[in-house]
This record gives C-alpha cells, structure tokens and sequence, in this order.
C-alpha cells in the first residue's frame, strides 16, 4: 500500500525565553541578546523585521523596567518565530512580561496620543505603528501582565 502524500510542511516552531534584572541595563541587554536570536534564526541584523523588533524589544523591556518594576523580581522576554509559506516567511511573536499587576499600559486602540510638551508616553504609539498585532495579557503564570507584539515576516 502507498503512502499518503503529504499535504502540509514540516512546521518548526522557535522559541527563546530569558528572564533579564529589571533595570535599564537589563533592558538594553534583553535587545543586544534578543537581536542576536533573530539574527541566528535567519533574520539579519539590520533587515526591516530585525529594526521594527528591535525598536518593539526596546520599548517594552523600557516600559517593564520604569512602570513594571517590582524590587527583586525580573522580567522576561520570549521570543517565538513561527514559519510561513511562499507568501509570508512567518510571524514574529515579542512578549515582555513583569510581575507587576497595576499599571497596565493600555491597550490597541487606547493610546493617548502625549502633547508635543510631554518628554513620556510614545513608546506604545511606536509599537502600535510597528506590529501587526498586538495585546496586554495577563501573565501565565500569574502574578504579573504581559505585552505580546507580533510581526508578520514578508519576502
């Protein structure tokens, strides 16, 4: 008896997850590090996907660190790339939690745009005008919330 033919490929799901201290060197080594991950699963340094992540990475690890702060614990970004087909190379899943339960920032479609005067509150504008899709979760395991970021990866 034949085989059957296979309809789908092969699916291979990548995931890194590291927690960081939750301090600005913190945050800034979650980018280098998170940008060299990219880098090893094939999307080069400097390619439109490795720049709109780096500048979501940024962001959010900045915000877990000054609004998700809790003293003595850190944050963690995990980092999941799920390959596409001959249109879409995949998607890029950034998610930033801290073990802060107030403070959430707010959601898609809930961003305040700041007065010109204001030296604060762009860094969700950016991520909203970088993603293709993005949320405030709450994080498993609790206690704590989570910003999930997601980039469609094109040709």
């Amino acid at each position: 008896m034949e085989a059957p033919t296979k309809t789908q490929p092969d699916v291979t799901v990548r995931v890194f997850r590291r927690q960081f201290s939750s301090n600005p060197r913190g945050a800034r080594l979650a980018r280098r590090v998170g940008l060299h991950q990219l880098h090893a699963w094939g999307i080069p340094y400097l390619s439109d996907a490795s720049e709109s992540a780096a500048l979501i990475i940024g962001e959010l690890t900045a915000n877990a660190v000054t609004h998700g702060r809790v003293p003595g614990r850190d944050f963690a970004l995990r980092l999941t790339h799920t390959p596409g087909d001959r249109e879409v190379l995949g998607v890029l899943r950034i998610e930033v939690s801290d073990t802060r339960t107030e403070c959430r920032p707010p959601g898609p479609g809930e961003i305040a745009t700041p007065a010109d005067s204001d030296d604060s509150g762009r860094g969700m504008l950016i991520v909203d005008a970088l993603a293709d899709r993005w949320a405030v979760i709450d994080r498993e395991p609790p206690p704590g919330k989570t910003v999930r970021a997601e980039l469609d990866l094109l040709h």
